[in-house]
């Protein structure tokens, strides 16, 4: 069973940056990709960035691309979505997730991180 934690989150204004970072452990498999969803206040939670887990291959969702970068940490079973330029429709709850294998940028994916709460204001 894999345990993520997510941290990183805060309140910041337009412009700003904030580094989110997710922290994996039990995780006892090798490749797979590791993710970021995002869910704001009454809409479907939705697919951001995501990475491979060995060739480190990435994928964004258009809203981010150029903006977000995602990255990770094999050593530290870490990954880091850096987020720059941040709008306030960036606004959500933002989630980690891993898996061993599957779609990188499906909405299955098996473990989930408790989320954390990312606000831009105006």
């Amino acid at each position: 069973q894999v345990h993520l934690v997510e941290s990183g989150g805060g309140l910041v204004q337009a412009g700003d940056s904030l580094r989110l970072s997710c922290e994996a452990s039990g995780r006892t498999f090798s490749g797979g990709s590791m993710g970021w969803f995002r869910q704001a206040p009454g809409k479907e939670r939705e697919f951001v960035a995501a990475i491979t887990w060995i060739a480190g291959n990435t994928y964004y969702a258009d809203a981010v691309k150029g903006r977000f970068t995602i990255s990770r940490d094999k050593a530290k079973n870490t990954n880091y979505l850096q987020m720059n330029s941040l709008k306030p429709e960036d606004t959500a709850v933002y989630y980690c997730a891993d898996r061993p294998r599957g779609l990188v940028t499906g909405a299955d994916y098996a473990f989930w991180g408790q989320g954390t709460q990312v606000t831009v204001s105006s």
